[in-house]
């Protein structure tokens, strides 16, 4: 990167000298190069000094190839572009779509969809005859059940769990900034909160994760002190203890010491150059009724905030343990955010990315019928995480029980985020996943703070136009029933048909209906393993094993 900075001033260096000799005795056919090398110098100067693009900051003359190409995309796409791109981690007409709405370029399009509609309609929603007006307020979800005494209203769209470490000091401020502009809500991720997430004063939900980061001993275990000392500020909207993520589940991470600066220090409170790890468990709880005295304590420390945890869906009679501890304590969290499987990371091993955990729409709908079928859900509000980026992955994610939804690399994409996947490296090109202060500064927060408001008020306003299509004032109004997906090349199901259902409270009654009544034959309120005699029973060993 400074070799391409030093590469412009190389060129201005040598337009000089060739202009000085031309003029002074040598051949004057060299003022034409001179010409040409001060051209794409000051095209350098002024690609590093601009704001809007941060590729050009970092990468000047050289990243004009990348609009070149992007020019050329439109006309060329069908011929040279068209490879499938479903093993990627977002396709390129999610990209497309964020990069319109957080520029504010309009999204439609003329022709109608690209491809036969059998390839590509693989889900839909269906429309009213008797479309409602659209609603102008923004939608919003209230958050907080019965114990707690400080309830947050909570915008249906917000940023999902990006750490300080993982992401620049430049983007969580753009991020931050732009969702105390937009009026929704900013997860912190497991790095706690840095003097970035701060600066701007933008709503916070803190996320805590095994590594007790802002709010931990020396030796790694929980400090309440340090946390009802953080959670007490009012920035502090919710609090949500993280049990896993999409990505990488069940899986712990190390921030090499080299990497644990003094502002990573700071947010974290670890030490400065010494490894920061993540345990792949929690410390403070152990079993599931644990989990649920966590809460409470959490609350109470916090002041009565609301309190909830984020998981992605592992061994079904795992989260039916937690169900029968809440009916066994009394104790409900205030929310759960299901992340599924597809969700991203900076870095995970590739087996935990592509085969560890339960996709979204599998594991929402199996928490929200659980929750539902033992009588909690009016308790409980659900959240949705993964891959998530349109006015229809909300829609799609609240028909079948999610109350609100978050996106992590849409919001990436809206501070520059280009995918090229080297997050990992701190050699981010943009500066939006590195600590690399020359590579970050090419994110201008003055600039993205506003694209990351502006992809929030486009979609929201999206979501709005769709839910009002549809025949609805708000998304919570959405059943399955509206929603439809190809089940074969001849054959399409409502979203009802697609599975089964709980009824309110039938988990209690003893119900047959399968995944649930296994996971609620196999769970324990006190262990997270499963009941050895319901286990046998229901899954009798293999003759000759013991």
């Amino acid at each position: 990167m400074s070799m391409m900075r030093g590469f412009v001033y190389f060129l201005l260096a040598l337009a000089v000298a060739l202009t000085g000799f031309a003029l002074t005795g040598g051949p004057s056919w060299l003022l034409w190069p001179a010409f040409v090398f001060l051209a794409f110098g000051l095209l350098g100067i002024w690609d590093m000094t601009q704001i809007r693009h941060s590729v050009m900051r970092n990468y000047p003359i050289f990243s004009h190839i990348r609009w070149i190409f992007e020019g050329m995309r439109p006309e060329f796409r069908q011929y040279f572009f068209e490879s499938d791109l479903s093993g990627t981690p977002f396709n390129r007409e999610q990209r497309s779509l964020v990069y319109q709405r957080a520029k504010n370029v309009e999204d439609n399009k003329p022709f109608g969809t690209e491809k036969d509609v059998y390839e590509s309609h693989y889900s839909w929603v269906t429309h009213s005859a008797s479309p409602r007006p659209v609603q102008e307020k923004q939608f919003r979800v209230e958050i907080g059940g019965k114990s707690c005494r400080a309830p947050y209203s909570l915008s249906v769209f917000n940023i999902s769990a990006m750490s300080f470490g993982s992401l620049s000091g430049n983007a969580i401020e753009a991020l931050n900034k732009g969702a105390k502009e937009g009026g929704f809500a900013h997860d912190t991720g497991e790095g706690s909160i840095s003097r970035y997430h701060r600066k701007h004063g933008g709503d916070l939900i803190w996320e805590i994760g095994s590594g007790y980061f802002g709010c931990r001993h020396e030796d790694g275990s929980f400090n309440p002190d340090l946390f009802a000392s953080q959670a007490a500020t009012d920035q502090v909207k919710m609090i949500e203890i993280k049990l896993s993520q999409g990505a990488k589940p069940g899986h712990g991470g190390v921030l090499p010491g080299s990497k644990v600066s003094e502002e990573i220090a700071e947010a974290r409170h670890v030490p400065v150059g010494r490894d920061c790890i993540s345990p792949a468990r929690h410390s403070a709880f152990s079993t599931p009724v644990e989990l649920m005295q966590f809460i409470a304590r959490l609350r109470e420390l916090s002041g009565g905030k609301p309190v909830g945890f984020k998981l992605c869906l592992g061994h079904h009679w795992e989260f039916a343990a937690l169900v029968k501890a809440m009916l066994k304590t009394g104790i409900c969290p205030d929310f759960i955010v299901v992340d599924g499987s597809e969700g991203g990371t900076g870095a995970a091993p590739l087996e935990f990315s592509n085969h560890m955990g339960t996709p979204l729409r599998e594991g929402l709908f199996f928490v929200h019928n659980l929750i539902y079928g033992a009588g909690l859900r009016e308790q409980i509000k659900l959240g949705a995480s993964g891959k998530i980026v349109s006015a229809f992955d909300m829609v799609r994610y609240m028909a079948i029980g999610a109350d609100w939804c978050n996106s992590a690399r849409g919001f990436m994409f809206s501070v520059g985020c280009i995918q090229s996947q080297v997050c990992h490296t701190n050699r981010c090109p943009v500066g939006v996943a590195t600590q690399d202060k020359k590579r970050s500064q090419a994110l201008v927060v003055a600039d993205k703070w506003r694209r990351v408001a502006n992809f929030h008020r486009n979609t929201m306003s999206a979501l709005a136009e769709f839910v009002a299509a549809a025949g609805f004032d708000h998304p919570k109004d959405l059943r399955p029933w509206h929603f439809y997906r190809r089940v074969g090349s001849a054959y399409t199901k409502p979203g009802h048909l697609l599975h089964e259902f709980l009824d309110k409270g039938e988990i209690l009654a003893g119900t047959e209906k399968e995944p649930w009544a296994t996971a609620w034959a196999l769970a324990d309120p006190d262990t997270f393993r499963p009941r050895e005699i319901a286990h046998r029973e229901l899954c009798p060993p293999q003759a000759g094993v013991n």
